[in-house]
């Protein structure tokens, strides 16, 4: 995971590291090269002006031209600058009278339905009941996928293949009410690109359901195309947070370090894995330290 830019910061900053004395040249240089090494990883171009901004106007300050180990005082001003676009801090699910309501949203073939038995899953093993909702009927095979999952998991799911989605997940709140649900997961409907049918449905189910979280699952492996497919999905359907799928085979990050700046919602949960346990909340300091790699050992 982010093998490449891992290696470029590492490389630019074991430069900074032995100078006694660092001049403001040698800041701008290294800053060009961490420019070079985030937009190669297909960080957001915004991202990358507002993250080099704040990092040297810091660098440029007193802590670092007094600092006997200013290359180790930039590397920490990095860290803790990329932790800030990361996040700054894990962001829970919305704690909420149940039955708490999740909306998953996404293009087909981010992993939608593969993370809601993932997310299930999870909730389950913290002693949640979950129930899986599958009001995806543009494509027939995800009420089938959802089910196999959901049986490997022994977590039930709410079907209606006749029924339109909004009444279905109405329906579907009324069953966990009854059966004593206290999280509801509703896989919906994704397009192979944002298109007016879609978002029109999901703000039909949104207006039916009222729903305490609506994430988005976007792959990861896509760079700077999750960022703008969340973009599209903020100011269409407003969202509370994202999931990025995939992220154990982002070989280069731009996703990762760009989606929650630009769309101010919060990166949740990421996916490391192909099996139904491979999902955890994602939390920016660890992320900032993976990227960093070994330059941030001894922070």
């Amino acid at each position: 995971m982010f093998d490449t830019l891992t290696q470029r910061f590492e490389s630019v900053f074991s430069g900074l590291r032995g100078k006694g004395k660092l001049s403001e040249k040698d800041i701008d240089q290294a800053l060009r090269e961490v420019r070079l090494a985030l937009l190669e990883a297909d960080v957001n171009v915004t991202v990358v002006k507002a993250f080099l901004a704040r990092v040297k106007e810091r660098a440029l300050g007193a802590d670092v031209s007094r600092s006997i180990t200013p290359g180790q005082q930039v590397i920490k001003i990095v860290h803790e600058e990329l932790v800030s676009t990361l996040g700054s801090e894990a962001v829970e699910l919305v704690t909420a009278s149940p039955p708490v309501t999740i909306l998953m949203v996404g293009l087909q073939g981010s992993g939608k339905t593969t993370t809601s038995a993932k997310l299930a899953k999870l909730l389950k093993e913290q002693g949640k009941r979950p129930l899986l909702v599958a009001a995806d009927l543009q494509r027939p095979a995800a009420i089938d996928q959802l089910e196999t999952l959901a049986g490997r998991i022994d977590v039930p799911v709410y079907v209606d293949r006749k029924g339109k989605p909004p009444r279905l997940v109405k329906a579907a709140m009324k069953e966990a009410s009854k059966g004593g649900h206290d999280v509801v997961i509703v896989d919906t409907a994704g397009r192979l690109q944002i298109d007016s049918d879609l978002m029109k449905e999901l703000e039909s189910i949104r207006k039916s359901v009222d729903p305490d979280e609506v994430l988005l699952v976007v792959d990861a492996m896509t760079g700077q195309d999750a960022v703008n497919v969340a973009s599209g999905f903020q100011e269409q359907i407003g969202l509370t947070g994202v999931v990025l799928s995939k992220l154990d085979g982002d070989a280069r990050g731009g996703a990762a370090i760009s989606v929650r700046e630009v769309t101010g919602a919060p990166v949740k949960f990421a996916g490391v894995g192909e099996g139904l346990d491979g999902i955890e909340s994602f939390h920016p300091e660890r992320m900032a330290s993976r990227i960093l790699g070994r330059a941030t050992c001894s922070l």
